[in-house]
């Protein structure tokens, strides 16, 4: 796989995400994403108030895409600065321990300084060992933390 390359999504990739996320979220023990998530990451990657988000893709000599990572400039109170949130970064199992993970990672670091950002965070599962190993050999510090979501209606 060391043909593979990462890149900026396109339009027409957005199916093949919206697969990799429903796989993600399995993979995270999560509940499924929108039956129409195509669709509402189209809104947010090329919709007439886009970028929000990012999107990068690693994609196989054969054109397969085989993982994503999200992100979307966030800020910190207290810092008073902006960073780069990598809200996803997903592989396939198949596509694991290739050498994508590293390059996923190091595109969304040149999205943050294309921003004009010098710090990128993220967070995983307290149990994906895998990951979280992954992110160590990086070089990546973590914070132990709980994530909370609230609907306001």
């Amino acid at each position: 796989m060391t043909d593979a390359f990462v890149r900026h999504a396109r339009p027409e990739d957005l199916d093949r995400v919206a697969e990799l996320a429903a796989e993600h979220a399995a993979y995270e023990k999560a509940a499924p994403p929108p039956p129409d998530l195509a669709v509402r990451l189209r809104r947010l990657l090329f919709g007439p108030a886009a970028p929000r988000l990012r999107c990068l893709v690693a994609e196989l000599p054969d054109t397969t895409l085989a993982g994503y990572a999200t992100c979307a400039p966030e800020l910190s109170t207290w810092s008073a600065t902006e960073y780069l949130h990598m809200d996803c970064l997903y592989l396939t199992e198949r596509s694991r321990g290739h050498g994508l993970g590293p390059l996923l990672v190091a595109a969304v670091r040149a999205e943050a300084r294309s921003l004009g950002l010098t710090e990128v965070q993220w967070q995983t599962p307290v149990w994906n060992d895998g990951a979280i190993r992954f992110y160590d050999r990086l070089g990546a510090t973590s914070k132990e933390k709980r994530r909370y979501s609230l609907a306001v209606d």
